[in-house]
């Protein structure tokens, strides 16, 4: 063990697939990334090539053992974090998909959505799996597969098919074929899995219809499930030791392992997690109760809202608006602004994420005057998602009435300094900004090192770990309340707006 020295991290996202090695200090020593595809064969439908995803990854992987002259033999664990919801259906036999991917984005299953809620299953579903029917999660991109591809229902009730979100794809993959697993963070967003009772839910399959012998074995979030395969793995039979889903791997990532932390992390969308520990919070504001991790047969959980746009509204105003060259800018733009706080950007261009979840909502702006310049517009932008932050935590505090310790934020969009400072302000809150490059990467490196013995609890890994930059709040108790107010109005006007 003591020549083992090193976590391999493999991120799979919706953009990029990646591979990181990291040291006994959390040091990310090399890294290597590539660019995944993504195919639109309808508005709204939005598909991945399996086979694509594994290729790239596994040339991220061979292109970091040669450049870090790494050897397999020196790794002690593997840690796999993913996109979450992100389906795929495949042979057993032949191990080739059937379909594409369907992405966790993609909306072609909104008419056995409906179908679903006008029979009535929609408590149902909830109090058994802590979310709401939606297209977002894994059970009705099965049925439309098994539904789309000749023979493919015929198939799956003989036992030849199976499902997996990616983790249990790549797993599968890596181990050729001697494990078909998932994860209670990946199991617990698809829609199947009773989150009271930690099992795949029988009534729930039946009312999909989907055999339960196409669904993965489900597993901790941190212990040696297998090796990989040497004929696949350069050789080498490396235990896999960690899998958890992106948003979930963010919050151990951040540390954020202590009931009332959350966790938020900022790409295109935003999704903001909250520990509630042993206890089981179902949301009456419409936030998603989802597990947060199990470890030592102890299972956490959490609550979950979304924003579905945020790092998008930044790219519309350099694309669609042309107000920015480089997204990168936005920090210095806003802070040429003057504008006293009465211009608001709702951009909800997707609909009202969490808590109002109104789809047919349409963007809007507030409060503009002939003084307004495009430097109000970008602040008032970047403000949007800090807003839009706001009411995801206050909807946390009074659904678990839990006091919020501390918020740690990553990604991308944090990377400005106004964003995360304008966060800290407006819920008068300290805030962390997490400094490391992959959060997602680092919280499996986390539970891989756990479960092979690198390190022996949270406490360990936090006293290792490298302090965060904290910012605090300057806002005063009365502009805070003037500046959410102005917000909340500013919404309400535009589910008006959408009713009318």
């Amino acid at each position: 063990m003591m020549t083992q020295n090193y976590i391999l991290s493999l991120d799979i996202g919706t953009t990029r697939a990646s591979a990181t090695l990291y040291d006994r200090n959390f040091n990310a020593l090399f890294s290597s990334s590539k660019h995944l595809n993504q195919y639109s064969p309808q508005p709204g439908w939005y598909e991945q090539d399996p086979d694509e995803i594994w290729e790239k990854l596994m040339s991220c992987v061979t292109n970091l053992l040669i450049i870090s002259k790494c050897k397999p033999s020196e790794i002690a664990g593997i840690g796999i974090s993913n996109q979450r919801e992100t389906t795929i259906v495949w042979d057993k036999t032949t191990g080739k998909p059937i379909y594409n991917a369907l992405a966790w984005e993609s909306r072609q299953t909104e008419p056995l959505v409906q179908n679903l809620i006008n029979a009535g299953y929609t408590d149902t579903i909830h109090d058994k799996t802590g979310l709401f029917i939606d297209p977002y999660f894994s059970a009705t991109k099965i049925i439309w597969i098994l539904s789309q591809v000749d023979n493919a229902r015929k198939m799956a009730e003989h036992g030849q098919l199976l499902f997996g979100t990616i983790d249990s794809w790549i797993v599968w993959k890596l181990t050729k074929g001697a494990l078909h697993i998932t994860d209670y963070t990946n199991a617990s967003r698809t829609m199947m899995f009773n989150i009271h009772t930690l099992q795949w839910d029988a009534d729930l399959l039946k009312i999909f219809n989907i055999p339960a012998s196409l669904l993965p074995e489900v597993k901790s979030n941190s212990e040696v499930y297998g090796n990989t395969n040497a004929d696949v793995f350069f050789n080498a039979e490396i235990p896999i030791a960690a899998l958890a889903g992106d948003q979930q791997a963010a919050l151990v990532g951040g540390l954020a392992t202590s009931v009332g932390e959350v966790e938020g992390s900022y790409g295109t969308g935003a999704f903001i997690i909250m520990n509630t520990g042993k206890q089981l919070v179902m949301s009456k504001r419409h936030l998603l109760t989802t597990i947060a991790y199990s470890i030592n047969g102890e299972c956490t959980y959490a609550i979950e809202g979304s924003i579905f746009v945020a790092g998008s509204a930044l790219q519309w105003l350099k694309d669609n608006l042309e107000m920015i060259d480089n997204v990168d800018d936005v920090e210095q733009l806003a802070k040429k602004s003057t504008d006293d706080g009465r211009l608001y950007v709702v951009p909800s261009f997707t609909g009202l994420s969490a808590p109002y979840w109104n789809a047919n909502a349409n963007a809007a702006t507030f409060g503009m005057t002939q003084k307004s310049t495009k430097y109000d517009y970008v602040r008032a932008t970047l403000e949007s998602i800090a807003y839009q932050t706001n009411d995801i935590l206050t909807s946390m505090v009074k659904d678990s009435n839990m006091p919020i310790k501390n918020i740690r934020v990553n990604g991308e969009v944090v990377k400005n300094g106004y964003l995360p400072q304008f966060l800290a302000d407006l819920t008068g809150t300290t805030l962390h900004k997490k400094t490391a490059p992959n959060i997602d990467s680092l919280g499996v490196a986390y539970l891989a090192g756990l479960a092979v013995g690198l390190w022996r609890d949270f406490n360990e890994i936090s006293q290792l770990q490298q302090n965060d930059e904290a910012l605090q709040p300057n806002m005063s108790p009365e502009t805070r309340k003037k500046r959410y107010h102005g917000w909340q109005r500013a919404v309400k006007a535009v589910e008006f707006y959408t009713e009318s």
